[in-house]
């Protein structure tokens, strides 16, 4: 395991949930957006991670297999997604710009189906694996100082 394996690790995560906190912000700035250029009201995003594929490393011949559980590559952004499963809300509001003109929901506007408190869960909890990140790369630093100060 190298010196800066595990900072690695820390800042692929400090960019992926970056990226997340991008996209709930995103989610949080569009609750109320009626049309969209694909058409329809705004849809949620979400942010899918993955693990990094792990390269090849040496490994210690006298490890145990079962034991050895590789090294932690980090993660990464698989794909941002759209939440298709939620209908849209409706609104009845006649004079809307949006309102369905014909059928059934004539009068009725749609509205995202999403719900703030859960985009700010989303967010304080991205916020809070962002700073264990930073505390992460923080202690790594404080111990290689440390190291280099023993030797001196």
């Amino acid at each position: 395991m190298g010196i800066f394996t595990n900072i690695n690790t820390a800042a692929s995560g400090l960019t992926a949930q970056r990226l997340r906190l991008d996209v709930i912000s995103d989610n949080i700035a569009n609750a109320n957006t009626t049309r969209t250029s694909e058409g329809g009201p705004f849809r949620r995003s979400r942010v899918v991670f993955r693990p990094r594929v792990s390269q090849p490393y040496w490994k210690s011949p006298f490890l145990p297999s079962f034991l050895d559980n590789g090294i932690g590559q980090g993660v990464r952004v698989a794909k941002i997604e759209k939440d298709m499963d939620e209908k849209p809300r409706l609104v009845y509001d006649p004079t809307h710009p949006d309102a369905i003109k014909t059928g059934p929901r004539a009068g009725y506007v749609e509205y995202p189906n999403m719900n703030i408190v859960n985009e700010m869960v989303d967010m304080i909890s991205a916020t809070r694996s962002y700073e264990a990140n930073i505390a992460m790369v923080n202690g790594s630093k404080s111990m290689f100082l440390k190291a280099l100060e023993i030797g001196r």
